[in-house]
This record gives C-alpha cells, structure tokens and sequence, in this order.
C-alpha cells in the first residue's frame, strides 16, 4: 500500500530534507515519528529535497508500507490512511516546525519525485522600501538597497524557456542542468515585499536561489537586465551573482499529470534521469 504524504515545514532548524546520521533533517524527524505509530523502517519518497534552512508548503513525499505497518495502521481506532496525519500531529507535538498536512491512498503508479511534471518555488525579499519586519525574518532575505522590481521582473522573464542552467546551478558530476523554466516573475505584496514565483519541469542545485540572486543584482543596479541571459548563455559560474541565503526560499507546490498518466510520467523521467546522470 502507497500512501501519499503533503508536508509543510519551517526549515529553519532543520539540515535540509535529506537524511543524515546525527544531524536533525526532515525526513528523518517525520520517519522517526512514522516509526512510532506504525513501526518498521518507513521511507519516503519527496518530490523535492530542500536544503538546509528552506521551507515547504507544498512538499508531497510517499509512503509504501510493509505488510507489518499495514496491520498496525488496520488495528488502529481509526484505521482510515487519512487519519494518520493527525496521529502524526500527536506525535510531532503542539507547535511543530514539520506537520503532515494530509495522507491518503496514492493512485496507481504515483510517485512522489519521478510522476512530477513541475515544481513551483516562492522567494520573498525586503528591501528599504519594504524595510524589515522581525517577526519574518526566518522566512524573508534582507537587502539593503532600494530594488527596482520592474527591472528584476524583466530579467526574470528573459530566462524562462529550455536552457542550460549551468551557469545557476552549483556543479554536480555527471548531473545534467538542462531545465525548463516555465514561469519566473517578481511583484511586491500589499506590505512592499517582493516576492519571486519561479516554476520548472525540475531544479538543480541552488538554482533558484541564484536566479534569484541574479535578480536582486539587477535590482541593485549592479547588472542590466540582459545581462542575466547573457551569463545563462556563457554557462559558467560568475561571482557577478550571488546565491541568496536559504530563509526567503520556499517551496509551494508541485504538480502531477491526471491519475491515468501517473505511471507513464514515472517511467519517462527514470529513464532520462538514467541517461543524463541526474
């Protein structure tokens, strides 16, 4: 039995999603809680694995359970998958900084990382405009200049398209950064923050935070708008840009083909993932 898994957290004492020996990181906290309940070794599986100091959400993960976990979830009070969120929530405590906003029976052929067609990021920044408010500060990046969200907005949307994030990505061997950029935009909420939505077929790493590093440089006055494409189009690392800090990243959602197509998505991405090394 495949259980689907939508998770929100606040990333900030977290070392990313990942699992690591001696280290506090999503996935192990949410096992060890699973673990609890059900027993066994629990596994999941993530659409997207944040990194340390990132927030979620929107993260989906899956969750197969073995025979052994299916009798324990069976013999529960309430045996129904969608009440193991709120067993979780019991678990995890009263103010969590990780809670499993729903679980539910996975359609056929659903898997979390290799049936996603999409990922979509937010990316909030204050500047002087805005100025800082303390009570974000674990979710916004502070930049101590007036920005001009205009010109970041305009260099934003001359990188969407397929392309080689080389440039963006931070380099991993035999790792493909070919990427779709299917939407990167900037505007500013009603309290002046600016706000970034950055949505791809998938992400390499440190991509987003050095789109959006480039951006603030534009903003800056630092670099013109085409010169973000520009430096895309040379494909190597510039200390032109900066990646920004992980607190103003979060990922927000991700999307999945209709349920008759899940399997097949799956499939497709394994094998080009298998081919490019990613």
């Amino acid at each position: 039995m495949r259980l689907r898994l939508d998770i929100a957290y606040d990333g900030t004492d977290f070392r990313g999603w990942a699992r690591q020996p001696g280290l506090r990181t999503v996935q192990g906290t949410l096992e060890g809680a699973i673990a609890r309940i059900l027993g066994g070794e629990p596994r999941l599986v993530v659409a997207g694995r944040t990194d340390a100091g990132v927030h979620a959400t929107g993260q989906v993960a899956h969750l197969d359970l073995t025979d052994a976990q299916r009798h324990r979830l069976d013999a529960a009070r309430n045996p129904a998958p969608e009440a193991l969120a709120a067993r979780l929530t019991g678990i995890l405590g009263q103010y969590p900084d990780v809670v499993v906003r729903r679980a539910s029976p996975a359609p056929e052929g659903f898997d979390a990382r290799f049936s996603a067609v999409w990922r979509r990021y937010a990316y909030r920044v204050a500047d002087r405009v805005s100025g800082y408010d303390p009570i974000d500060r674990a979710r916004t990046t502070s930049v101590a200049a007036d920005l001009d969200v205009g010109a970041m907005d305009a260099a934003a949307r001359s990188l969407i398209g397929l392309h080689d994030f080389a440039a963006y990505c931070k380099w991993r061997e035999e790792a493909t950064t070919i990427r779709t950029l299917l939407e990167f935009d900037w505007h500013r909420d009603a309290d002046g923050i600016l706000l970034a939505n950055v949505k791809a077929d998938a992400f390499c790493h440190s991509m987003v935070r050095a789109l959006v590093g480039a951006c603030v440089a534009v903003g800056q006055g630092r670099l013109d708008v085409a010169d973000v494409a520009e430096i895309r189009d040379a494909r190597e690392r510039t200390s032109e840009t900066k990646v920004l800090a992980a607190r103003g990243l979060t990922l927000t959602e991700v999307g999945y083909p209709a349920d008759e197509l899940l399997a097949d998505r799956a499939e497709q991405t394994r094998r080009r993932r298998s081919l490019d090394g990613d």
